[in-house]
């Protein structure tokens, strides 16, 4: 089973505000590709509480309305473990092009969560557009990606 996004669907976007500025970046690389995307916050860098803008990503990511997610905090672990109590969602902290590769390709992630205290602006792209154009595999992986799901 290969599985890749949906591109004709949002990407689901959000951070708290330690994330702000990488989410506006982020939108704008977006926005040049033509890639549908809807913000759910935050919208300046006035401290919030990262649950209230994860939720809502992994909700419309659960419910098939966004092609994937994407998810920025300052260590990326507030909004990862946030995003991971909603089911079908298999969101994984990336920092580089390896790991992010390795997150679509072995555990079918389907939100990218970024640390954007530990993160090059560029290097944030450039994640985003290997998460988004990199396949699951299938096969070995996908037994043990079935294996998640606690219900």
């Amino acid at each position: 089973m290969k599985t890749s996004f949906d591109l004709s669907k949002v990407v689901a976007i959000g951070s708290d505000h330690a994330g702000f500025e990488y989410k506006e970046d982020l939108i704008s690389f977006l926005e040049a590709k033509e890639i549908p995307f809807q913000d759910f916050g935050t919208y300046s860098t006035d401290s919030v509480d990262y649950p209230d803008f994860a939720h809502p990503v992994a909700a419309a990511v659960e419910q098939g309305e966004a092609a994937f997610g994407i998810l920025l905090c300052g260590s990326a672990s507030g909004v990862a473990i946030t995003a991971n109590k909603h089911q079908g969602i298999r969101a994984a902290i990336c920092w580089g092009e390896e790991i992010t590769t390795l997150a679509r390709e072995h555990n079918n992630a389907n939100i990218i969560c970024i640390p954007a205290k530990f993160v090059r602006e560029g290097d944030a792209e450039k994640m985003v557009e290997i998460f988004m154009n990199t396949e699951f595999e299938g096969g070995r992986h996908e037994r043990r990606v079935e294996k998640i799901a606690c219900a």
